[in-house]
């Protein structure tokens, strides 16, 4: 018997072996590497491994992202999906910059109010949980719509995929521990056996494996992105929606398209930063939040000093404030960005703020202009000077919770990212009004910031992480503690964070955040609640030598189970 599991053993790791992924079943999560070629970084190992096998085999970032992604559908059922959508920011070795939209777009038969029971009062739990809390999925056309810019076959990017998912890997204590939470929210919202449900309690070491999940990725390598869209796939997509009230159709998935976008675009201090466009806010709050505090001298104020902690959330108050009135998708509706970005405008916002003193979001609102939980990231550098930032997504932890029958993999919640109804609170707090509101077709609002920063004209950073709402301000304030504090990538990634979204008028703090300065907002008039963690941010940071080498310095949070994987 013991020679019979050995070589089963031996032929699985066989396989691992060919598909050039690390053993799935004794591996270990690096958070930090010092490497001169390529660096991946990523919400779990053996997906940072799949992708740092790409680049090994010739491929570029764009590969290595792709292969990345896909393997984070498998090891990461928490938050990488095929059953979601995000935003892919690239730059290119030539200097093209590129900013791709797999943003999920409501069904068809979706309108505004359907949410909304008969005295108009809002059902989250519909637009939360369940199949009819899921919109179209983007994530599979987004990395065959980043494949035309790889050079390796995406029968070679999927494979890494395909045998975690066939074969299994070990989980670790915190996913153990998160399908165990998870179990009869799992079992209500499917009719059916998943994968992430057992009788007995998981535990750290267990191996998951999904073999529906393998067949579903098989037939994206073997019919492209038709694997997904049409045919069986597609089919048990629409008989998981026939189930139970879902109204994602084939129609619905055969008409999704990506969208290629102008990327969002600006200096700050000698660097020039690149992030993404609407329907993500996260680029234009970010373009907001660094020319609010520009021209203040943050610098010389101190890392977590009151000062400039206290610049930093009152710009995060105005930025969100302005989110919440004028962005939507900008297919469907007129956004003002030009006028929100402009210098004389966040001038303008900032003028009411001092020092010492609370601001208040009863009286700040929106500026005036003349108008006519579950997310994860992935960022990656090679040797050619290609990086790429990723942020997908299914929204919350596990989406909607509903594992299509017969797929194997999860889908997105994000409906619930519109505005259900205008100035109601969606599962991240944040409020929205018509702009925002549920239209077919229609690509609900986003905070994720996917961001590469330049200077000379070269990849300097690559950033993002996950978090809702969080995830501009986790940004913004890792790009502040590397410009503006002279942080290394460890300290800037790991060192406490704040957030403030302007509604509910609050400031969250991280544990182990400065006390001093804790106690000082607090005396200025700041409600002040301490959080356990604030995102998990992933970030490459590039020092180019004299002599024309480079040294690639890749950091992952410390707050999960991330790692880098470099060479």
């Amino acid at each position: 018997m013991k020679a019979i599991i050995s070589f089963l053993s031996l032929s699985i790791l066989v396989l691992f072996s060919h598909a050039q992924v690390p053993n799935a079943f004794d591996y270990v999560s690096n958070k930090e590497t010092i490497s001169n070629k390529g660096a991946v970084v990523s919400a779990h190992a053996l997906a940072s491994e799949a992708g740092l096998a790409m680049l090994k085999k010739g491929g570029n970032a764009i590969d290595a992202a792709i292969a990345t992604q896909f393997a984070l559908a498998v090891v990461l059922p928490v938050a990488g999906n095929i059953g979601g959508g995000g935003f892919m920011v690239a730059h290119l070795s030539n200097g093209k910059n590129i900013a791709l939209d797999f943003r999920e777009t409501a069904p068809a038969a979706a309108n505004r109010d359907m949410y909304l029971d008969a005295n108009g009062n809002p059902q989250l739990e519909l637009s939360q949980n369940g199949r009819l809390s899921a919109g179209v999925p983007g994530s599979v056309a987004g990395m065959f719509a980043a494949l035309k810019y790889a050079k390796l076959g995406m029968t070679t990017l999927i494979a890494p995929a395909i045998q975690l998912a066939k074969y299994g890997f070990v989980i670790s204590e915190d996913q153990a521990n998160s399908f165990n939470y998870m179990k009869e929210s799992f079992i209500k919202y499917n009719n059916h056996k998943v994968a992430f449900v057992k009788e007995s309690k998981w535990k750290a070491g267990d191996t998951l494996v999904q073999k529906d999940l393998a067949r579903t990725l098989e037939r994206i390598r073997d019919l492209g992105k038709d694997g997904f869209y049409k045919g069986m796939t597609a089919s048990l997509i629409a008989k998981e929606m026939n189930s139970n009230n879902g109204i994602i159709s084939l129609k619905d998935l055969d008409s999704y398209k990506v969208k290629e976008r102008v990327v969002t675009q600006f200096n700050y201090k000698g660097h020039q930063i690149i992030s993404m466009p609407l329907p993500s806010s996260g680029g234009i709050i970010l373009q907001q939040l660094f020319g609010m505090i520009e021209g203040r001298n943050i610098d010389s104020m101190g890392f977590q000093s009151p000062a400039a902690t206290q610049l930093m959330i009152e710009a995060e108050r105005r930025a969100f404030a302005d989110r919440a009135f004028y962005q939507g998708d900008p297919d469907f509706v007129k956004v003002p960005v030009q006028q929100l970005v402009s210098n004389s405008y966040l001038k303008n916002r900032m003028s009411d703020f001092k020092y010492g003193v609370a601001g208040n979001s009863v009286m700040t609102k929106e500026g005036m202009v003349d108008e006519s939980k579950e997310t994860t990231h992935l960022s990656v550098l090679d040797n050619m000077g290609n990086a790429v930032s990723i942020t997908i997504t299914l929204n919350g932890s596990y989406g909607s919770k509903t594992v299509v029958n017969g797929a194997g993999f999860l889908l997105n919640n994000e409906m619930d990212d519109f505005s259900v109804k205008p100035g109601v609170p969606n599962m991240y707090g944040a409020v929205g009004n018509e702009k925002n509101a549920i239209a077919p077709g229609k690509r609900m609002l986003s905070s994720m910031t996917p961001t590469i920063v330049l200077k000379d004209d070269r990849p300097f950073m690559v950033v993002g992480t996950p978090g809702g709402t969080t995830i501009p301000t986790s940004v913004f304030q890792s790009i502040v503690n590397v410009i503006d504090f002279n942080m290394e990538a460890n300290a800037a990634v790991n060192y406490p964070k704040f957030h403030h979204q302007w509604l509910p008028d609050r400031v969250q703090l991280e544990k182990g955040f400065n006390n001093s300065t804790k106690k000082t907002l607090q005396e200025y008039g700041y409600k002040v609640i301490e959080v356990d963690a604030i995102g998990r941010t992933e970030m490459i940071v590039i020092k180019y030598l004299p002599n024309g080498k480079k040294i690639i310095n890749a950091v992952a949070d410390r707050r999960g189970d991330d790692a880098v994987a470099a060479y």
